[in-house]
């Protein structure tokens, strides 16, 4: 719940709650400290050393401005009051407001509180330290907060590092100098923390498109039924028909009133599930029509959720390196900061995940054979070789014990094969195709090419075990070789054709990070979405919107009062 507004006969009017951990809760301030008549540098000082010490991060993994970064703040300034002015409470009102396009709530940096501050001061009232400190730490958090993100994702979408690859550290001390520095021009201070990331930008633009069109939008919904395909007449026509423009899909120039699922309509269909990354085949079945019927505000909360991972993978970005998006199914390679190459992909089925991590690819392996993993051969080739066991010659597949050694596939039981290895020769029917793109992980797994290009042209590729197929992958090689290497790209296509497996280090180890996000921004800046394939979106939505009781505590000023 938010604080009560502060009222004008109140001259302690404090934040009776406040939607943020505010460090100095714990404060013993005496009730004459706080009924002085307006915070003082030595009244600040006072609160300030007496406050309660806390971590960077909450237990619900938000982010907080501890005390010690609060007095840092106030130091610089020698302690003097920093919001006794009306003209600077506005700015920062302005500034807190605008984080709604970020997908921020405005409400948990005390907007309203601010406001009413502000009247206070414009009817001649003056504010109290706690009025003071709380409305500092809301500045400060909200800072913190739009530059790297609201949520640690350390506690809510880790991603698995390799050594020598630490986690991003968040410079608070930069931080601070930049919102000390932005005390007289708050919005640009709120500007220049925003991610200068160019994919951040246009997932801001297409969230504040939608939420400032909310107002005027209603999607009906499409009732329930059997699926509609081709040739079909049903009842539900007509509203599919409605539903579909008006979100502006073209549905040809049919009666509005007809049942008949025809050519026009299906080409709105097949246009909306191509931009909703669904399988575009024009048949409006359970996933479609889930889709369909999910309204506007749950759109505005996926673009909410993924502009904080955008906050988060903005600490990422290096000069060179590669990205992969394992809910889009893209890897991109970034030089010089920019993204340059754009591939598909196809990732881990979500009963196989892939997973996320940063690491550095440090080799190549040209020409790979492929050593089945256990859970694909117990699960996948052990069905097949028992049904025929010629599947192993037409696979090109060896029987190894765990030494190495072959064995005969005869002479095996395959109800009980024991600790035996399944071993795929290098060749144009291998798993990995033509090369796999190493980097240290403990979950085995990598980039790689693959003979399956077909499926590159599905619109859902979550077809893996966990590794991640790359279309065009020697295109992917050259820039590597090219920005990891001294050698030459001729070179390593030179050792490709000759056939024989063999490694290739990397001089200089290129980053790669995996990520996750489910919403893009088309050419047009018209927001994509892709399916949550690993249901991961919940959970940080939720994180987002907790209850201000899930973390709000009564302040110093409201304990006095009572």
């Amino acid at each position: 719940m938010l604080p009560a507004r502060a009222t004008e006969n109140n001259s302690l009017s404090p934040y009776r709650y406040i939607c943020l951990p505010l460090v100095w809760l714990a404060l013993s301030l005496t009730k004459a400290a706080l009924a002085a008549a307006g915070p003082t540098p030595d009244a600040i000082r006072a609160a300030l050393e007496t406050a309660q010490p806390v971590a960077h991060t909450s237990e619900q993994g938000r982010r907080v401005i501890t005390r010690d970064e609060l007095a840092w703040f106030y130091a610089a300034r020698g302690h003097a009051p920093i919001w006794s002015e009306q003209p600077r409470l506005d700015r920062l009102q302005e500034a807190i407001f605008e984080l709604a396009d970020d997908g921020l709530d405005p409400a948990a940096y005390a907007l309203d509180e601010i406001r009413a501050l502000g009247m206070r001061l414009a009817g001649g009232g003056t504010l109290a330290v706690c009025d003071e400190l709380a409305t500092s730490q809301a500045y400060l958090t909200a800072l913190l907060h739009l530059s790297h993100g609201a949520l640690d994702p350390a506690v809510l979408e880790p991603l698995w590092r390799s050594n020598g690859r630490p986690a991003p550290l968040i410079d608070r001390e930069r931080l601070l100098m930049l919102a000390a520095d932005s005390l007289d021009d708050i919005v640009a201070g709120f500007e220049a923390a925003r991610p200068n990331v160019l994919h951040y930008r246009a997932l801001r633009q297409a969230h504040a498109t939608l939420r400032s069109s909310l107002a005027d939008v209603h999607w009906p919904e499409v009732p329930p039924g059997a699926t509609l395909r081709e040739g079909m007449r049903s009842p539900r026509v007509p509203a599919l028909r409605e539903r579909l423009q008006a979100e502006g899909y073209d549905t040809g120039a049919g009666e509005p009133d007809s049942q008949a699922y025809d050519t026009a309509l299906i080409a709105a269909v097949t246009a909306f599930q191509q931009a909703n990354r669904l399988a575009a085949d024009g048949v409006v079945g359970p996933a479609t029509l889930a889709v369909l019927n999910l309204p506007p505000g749950a759109r505005l909360d996926r673009l909410s959720v993924n502009l904080e991972r955008m906050r988060w993978l903005a600490a990422e970005h290096r000069s060179n390196y590669v990205l992969v998006n394992i809910a889009g199914a893209r890897v991109s390679y970034f030089r010089h900061g920019e993204a340059i190459w754009d591939m598909r992909t196809q990732v881990g089925r979500a009963t196989r995940r892939t997973p996320l991590l940063a690491s550095d690819i440090t080799h190549l392996t040209l020409n790979p054979t492929w050593t089945v993993p256990p859970t694909i051969l117990r699960n996948d080739k052990l069905p097949e070789i028992r049904q025929d066991i010629d599947y192993l010659a037409r696979n090109n597949m060896r029987v190894l014990d765990a030494g190495g050694r072959p064995l005969d596939p005869y002479s095996i039981d395959w109800e009980r094969p024991g600790n035996i290895l399944l071993r795929q020769d290098a060749g144009p029917s291998n798993a990995l195709g033509q090369v796999a793109i190493r980097f240290p992980n403990p979950f085995h797994v990598y980039l790689h090419d693959t003979p399956s290009q077909r499926l590159f042209d599905r619109d859902q590729r979550a077809f893996s075990s966990g590794c991640v197929r790359v279309e065009r992958a020697l295109e992917l090689v050259d820039l590597l070789v090219e920005d990891g290497s001294d050698a030459s790209p001729e070179l390593v296509a030179e050792r490709i054709a000759s056939g024989r497996t063999s490694n290739f280090n990397l001089d200089r180890p290129i980053p790669i990070v995996m990520a996750y996000w489910t919403a893009d921004v088309g050419e047009d800046g018209s927001p994509v979405f892709y399916p949550d394939i690993y249901r991961h979106d919940d959970r940080i939505l939720a994180a987002l919107r907790a209850p201000a009781r899930a973390y709000a505590i009564m302040s110093p000023c409201a304990s006095a009062n009572s």
